[in-house]
């Protein structure tokens, strides 16, 4: 299906919504042929080798966090506060990108309708941690003595022991993009990125890094409102994974996250835009980790009254940063179905086509690649 410029009217580019169009002009390595790839087999040879190893690493990531709250004092080789603080550093520094970085990966491969399920796979492996981090602690705490360490020291070294080897293994195991995947054969790569580009993946066959891309995303009024609302469910989701031992309660917001990032990747075309988009939002999430674990404190029990009063507060924000994104897309989109984002596109006749505001373009195509999720024909999803 290809784009269709209206000359006789101001509707500008004319977009069927429901079945998103391939890209004009042009056909991600036309020379091979993928007439014999079986779709549906190839979609579970990509779930069965990204996923389950994908949720390995996060539960790793999310025990290696957690595991504080079970042993409520030092790390393995910690022997005061300060070290403590170091280690807890250090460990964030080297575990912060894996998340965003995992989200932004799985956007790489699949449609963006096919987005909410396979996030959902890989965050629930947090719930995972939850339900049996207490008991592998309880277990590892009986190692109490050995080697001259207390039980609670075991579970930090042990734990940590198994990430790194599970790190050092993905070096292996985890592939590149789908254009160099190793496990598919030629046609399947092809296959993969074509269907890519006809969810308006543009980016998909390959994006050479440009500065802009990476403005684009600081400037986007999307990215702060990702931010808020990435703000809104992180804060609760790590005081609630941090202080459960204390405050004998878990809540799990897997179903809430998985959808959230379904939604944000969804309206970010591009994909280094994207990566700075995960990066800024998922990393300003993070960040408020560092609040909600110092605010259940011995004092307040056994109502925790300020604690819980900050996370009604965190829920609140995030559900107010939710609703004006619903708004805002919403009045894009009509913005662009009147025409008023409409770029000038050289040899065309688009009598409502703004070239000073909205950009001049050789081509629709050329348009498509540099605005990304900014051009007149993309629709955001609500």
């Amino acid at each position: 299906m290809s784009i269709e410029i209206d000359t006789k009217s101001k509707k500008g580019p004319i977009v069927d919504i429901e079945d998103i169009p391939a890209p004009t002009g042009s056909n991600y390595r036309p020379d091979v042929d993928t007439s014999g790839v079986d779709e549906r087999k190839l979609m579970w040879k990509i779930d069965l080798r990204l996923i389950p190893w994908l949720a390995l690493l996060y539960l790793m990531n999310f025990l290696d966090r957690g595991s504080i709250g079970n042993a409520r004092t030092l790390h393995g080789v910690a022997h005061n506060y300060g070290d403590l603080i170091a280690l807890r550093f250090v460990l964030g520094l080297a575990e912060a990108g894996l998340y965003p970085g995992i989200v932004f990966y799985i956007t790489c491969w699949y449609k963006r309708f096919e987005l909410g399920t396979r996030v959902a796979a890989f965050f629930s492996s947090a719930t995972v941690a939850g339900a049996f981090s207490g008991l592998l602690a309880a277990a590892i705490h009986n190692m109490d003595g050995i080697g001259g360490k207390p039980g609670w020291a075991w579970i930090f070294i042990l734990e940590g022991l198994f990430t790194v080897l599970i790190a050092v293994a993905s070096f292996w195991i985890v592939q590149d993009f789908p254009d160099t995947a190793k496990f598919l054969t030629e046609p399947e790569r092809v296959f993969v990125v074509r269907r890519l580009q006809d969810d308006m993946q543009f980016s998909a066959g390959g994006e050479k890094f440009k500065m802009k891309y990476v403005w684009d995303a600081l400037t986007d009024w999307k990215t702060y409102i990702a931010m808020g609302i990435y703000m809104g469910f992180d804060g609760p989701l790590f005081a609630f994974s941090l202080f459960t031992p204390t405050i004998l309660n878990q809540l799990g917001y897997g179903t809430t996250a998985s959808n959230l990032l379904a939604w944000v990747s969804s309206n970010v075309e591009g994909s280094y835009k994207r990566s700075a988009v995960f990066g800024m939002a998922i990393g300003f999430g993070n960040l408020n980790g560092a609040v909600s674990s110092n605010i259940y404190r011995s004092q307040d029990k056994p109502w925790y009254s300020l604690g819980h009063g900050i996370i009604l507060a965190y829920i609140a924000i995030g559900w107010l940063c939710s609703l004006l994104y619903i708004f805002v897309l919403r009045h894009e989109n009509a913005a662009r179905d009147r025409g008023e984002r409409d770029e000038e596109i050289l040899g065309e006749d688009n009598k409502n086509a703004d070239g000073e505001r909205n950009g001049r373009f050789e081509s629709v195509e050329t348009a498509r690649q540099e605005k990304g999720d900014m051009w007149s024909g993309f629709r955001y999803v609500l």
